[in-house]
């Protein structure tokens, strides 16, 4: 049996983790640093978010679109959707909680110059704010955090007072020929680091969030 929405649109829908009732859609891109670079052609005439919902067959929409205005993927927790928004007029990155036809907060905002929107995007396991670009991490919200990492290295998880990387590693590449030796080897790490930078520990493997919001190492 085929089930149809209440407002079938030809978007692409994406799963958010942690949940099952709710998908999303964008109207256009989710990358926030699109705002800039649009800037420099004049502008940009909006994206928007909606949400899809496997209950009842609902869209929602909470907001109206905006010129100026991107969504960054939406995050859940705690029984609630977030939704990261970047307002290139209002100069903000406005930080909103969510609950269709129930809740729509907004629960914390930034000053557009004070940031980094590189990047930028809501991060677990509790709701974090973070940036990456050319070796430098930095969390904005709850948390201000801001620690050099390497190129390899991106920030996948905060939890705990720690903060988890998921690192590639290569080993046997001959790089005068560009090409891999017979000992070729491509695989993850996980380091784990303070809020400071320092290495607690690391060990190989790679960050995979479950459907139902659990971590894993794999």
């Amino acid at each position: 049996m085929i089930k149809r929405f209440k407002e079938p649109g030809g978007r692409y829908l994406t799963k958010i983790i942690g949940q099952d009732r709710l998908a999303f859609a964008m109207t256009d891109t989710s990358d926030l640093y699109d705002l800039i670079e649009w800037a420099k052609r004049g502008g940009y005439q909006g994206s928007n978010i909606q949400f899809y919902d496997f209950e009842n067959g609902n869209v929602y929409r909470p907001f109206e679109k905006k010129r100026e205005v991107i969504y960054a993927d939406p995050a859940y927790f705690d029984g609630f959707y977030y939704i990261l928004q970047g307002d290139y007029a209002d100069k903000k990155v406005r930080l909103y909680k969510y609950m269709p036809e129930e809740v729509l907060e907004m629960i914390t905002e930034l000053k557009l110059d004070e940031v980094d929107l590189f990047n930028m995007r809501l991060a677990g396991d509790k709701i974090h704010i973070i940036s990456q670009r050319q070796g430098l991490f930095t969390c904005y919200y709850p948390e201000k955090i801001n620690f050099s990492i390497e190129p390899n290295e991106t920030v996948t998880l905060i939890d705990d007072g720690k903060v988890y990387i998921d690192a590639w590693i290569e080993e046997g590449w001959d790089d005068e020929n560009d090409c891999a030796t017979d000992d070729y080897k491509y695989y993850g790490k996980v380091i784990v680091k303070d809020f400071q930078g320092n290495v607690i520990s690391e060990e190989i493997g790679s960050l995979y969030q479950g459907q139902d919001g659990t971590w894993w190492i794999a």
